[in-house]
């Protein structure tokens, strides 16, 4: 645990130092909100050392510097679409949820979207932030374009298909200031979400496929130590998927008229706009718990069940400090620092009640059981793991490490937390 992560006292983030949930505080001396590239360019090269900073959605000292902090916040140029090449252009700052309104109202999608519409772009995309999808690729692998400022302030681009693309996707503020993302898009398509309850962890840890296969996106939401999961939740894809059944693997569909918390997104099987129904939560509501520490694990599709079964053996500890877990999964990709990397893959997310003591106590017994299935941590998330580690499960790190070096020569993003890693 750094020196700077904070415990109980507040809800949500306080000040302009701190991150989303409250449980972060950047130590740089300085932060900036440009409004325009040039602004940023020039912040860059006037900084020995320099940082972007998104929506604050990271939970350890990842996006910190020991200069200046870039918000990305007021970088929200308007999206282009390209209807011809089906691409949308939009700046770095800008949330989610905003660019799927504006989409879904010009007759356009993304392929998907991560459980809060709050997030930015570029932060989202830099950090392999995910939705979930047996076939659907993490957000990362929409973006087809990069601008950056480098370290010399220079405004560069970057296209898919380029020498190094899929090392700077997944970038991890390691390279340079995302100034604007290019994302893949596709006609609009509506998705209905219908909640399950009852699923028994033997009838999960029997057969993870059937459940996480029944639909579009599929998120299964649980405690630990109970023998019955929390629920499942369907999005199935109208025209793609098929009705949805009564029942899964011994869960049954929820009955009409059903509580649903209300930040949640509208569920009880009606149809709506993707842009509405991807996300969990709607956009002008508090996501999740608010207050909140999060770590996330990827491990191969294939282990998925051993994966559980190992986690389960800590029930006892994780279950007092825990809100909710959430499973998902998400399709192999290219990308040299994606959780999926090379694999399908099965994503293990806690989030944690704000007590970083008992967590970060917890964190490192919990990789210990994950390691012998290759598990992979979520970047801009609570872990331990150290540069051996990151090395081991990441065969393409010591390539990125090379590439951010030798595109950043100066050293101007190099922080504590890249240094860790072994990514600088």
């Amino acid at each position: 645990m750094t020196a700077r992560q904070t415990g109980a006292g507040r809800t949500g983030a306080a000040t302009d130092r701190d991150n989303w949930a409250g449980t972060y505080t950047f130590t740089a001396p300085r932060i900036e909100h440009p409004e325009t590239v040039e602004e940023v360019a020039r912040l860059v090269r006037e900084s020995e050392h320099v940082h972007a900073l998104g929506t604050r959605h990271s939970f350890t000292d990842l996006p910190d510097t020991a200069g200046t902090l870039i918000q990305t916040d007021r970088l929200r140029t308007a999206p282009t679409l390209d209807e011809t090449a089906r691409r949308v252009n939009v700046g770095a700052g800008t949330r989610y949820g905003v660019l799927a309104e504006w989409l879904h109202a010009r007759g356009w999608a993304l392929h998907n979207m991560g459980s809060l519409p709050h997030i930015s772009i570029a932060g989202a995309t830099a950090t392999g932030t995910h939705g979930s999808g047996d076939r659907l690729g993490i957000l990362s692998t929409a973006v087809s374009g990069l601008e950056f400022v480098a370290s010399d302030g220079s405004v560069e681009r970057v296209g898919r298909g380029d020498t190094d693309f899929d090392g700077l996707v997944v970038g991890i503020g390691a390279f340079g200031v995302v100034t604007s993302v290019t994302l893949d898009v596709e006609p609009t398509y509506d998705v209905r979400q219908d909640v399950y309850t009852g699923l028994t962890w033997d009838a999960l840890l029997d057969d993870p496929g059937e459940i996480f296969g029944a639909a579009y996106s599929v998120s299964v939401f649980a405690k630990w130590a109970a023998e019955t999961t929390e629920s499942v939740l369907l999005k199935s894809r109208i025209g793609v998927d098929g009705p949805s059944p009564d029942r899964i693997a011994g869960a049954r569909i929820e009955e009409a008229g059903a509580v649903v918390p209300a930040s949640a997104t509208q569920r009880g099987g009606v149809p709506g706009p993707w842009s509405l129904r991807l996300p969990h939560f709607r956009l002008d509501a508090t996501p999740s718990i608010g207050e909140e520490l999060q770590a996330e694990y990827f491990v191969p599709r294939e282990k998925a069940a051993a994966a559980l079964r190992a986690v389960r053996e800590f029930a006892d500890r994780i279950d007092p400090v825990l809100g909710m877990t959430e499973l998902r999964t998400t399709a192999a990709d290219s990308l040299w620092l994606s959780g999926s990397s090379e694999r399908d893959t099965f994503a293990i997310a806690f989030t944690f009640l704000r007590r970083p003591a008992e967590v970060y106590a917890l964190l490192p017994d919990l990789e210990a059981a994950l390691r012998p299935f290759g598990a992979r941590p979520h970047w801009g998330k609570a872990h331990t793991f150290d540069a051996a580690r990151i090395a081991e499960v990441w065969p393409l790190a010591q390539r990125a490490r090379e590439l951010f070096d030798r595109l950043d020569p100066r050293g101007a993003f190099v922080n504590d937390h890249l240094r860790r890693l072994g990514v600088r």
